[in-house]
């Protein structure tokens, strides 16, 4: 393992343990900021994300924002490329994807304009450390390339953290969103 590859192994060790202790202290209303922040963006397309293992659940931001626009989760449709996301309701049916996550039965596919990203940890400018497939990052820097596309990362607070290792490809966050503030990461 090369010394860039052990470093986020070892981040990302640390990340699940205060993301592990942060969701099990987690009381109701953790996505009330997410909420607050994407009420300003009424019927602009979004994609979140169905939660897995312990993430912040984004659900009850997704479901009021389903009632004004498009809203989708990722789906990972082969190894190495961007995701692609497929519309999603609060009562759509859903079958099993890829590494756990709930994908909507019936694709449905399109591109968001607004992404809500999981991750295992995050700095104040904006960087994020993932589960390490480069799903997000690949996906990002498609979807910019075509478009505008604001990527809010979803996190608890605990998750934040100093000195992350980072690497060319990883995509910046534009914002960073937790159970108690919201980040606007300045661009330049």
């Amino acid at each position: 393992m090369s010394g860039q590859a052990a470093a986020k192994a070892e981040a990302r060790k640390a990340a699940f343990a205060r993301r592990k202790a942060a969701h099990a202290a987690a009381g109701p209303g953790a996505a009330a900021q997410l909420s607050a922040v994407l009420a300003g963006y009424r019927a602009v397309p979004l994609a979140g994300y169905m939660p897995i293992r312990t993430e912040i659940d984004p659900r009850p931001a997704m479901e009021e924002a389903a009632a004004h626009g498009a809203v989708g989760v990722p789906v990972i449709v082969a190894e190495g490329q961007p995701l692609r996301f497929s519309r999603w309701t609060p009562d759509c049916a859903m079958t099993d994807g890829p590494f756990g996550a709930r994908i909507p039965a019936r694709a449905e596919y399109f591109e968001p304009e607004i992404l809500i990203v999981p991750l295992v940890a995050f700095d104040v400018c904006g960087n994020r450390l993932g589960y390490g497939g480069g799903y997000y990052d690949r996906t990002l820097e498609y979807l910019r390339a075509r478009h505008a596309a604001l990527a809010i990362g979803f996190a608890y607070d605990a998750q934040e953290a100093d000195n992350l290792p980072l690497e060319g490809t990883d995509q910046r966050l534009d914002m960073i969103v937790t159970e108690s503030r919201v980040l606007t990461i300045p661009r330049g």
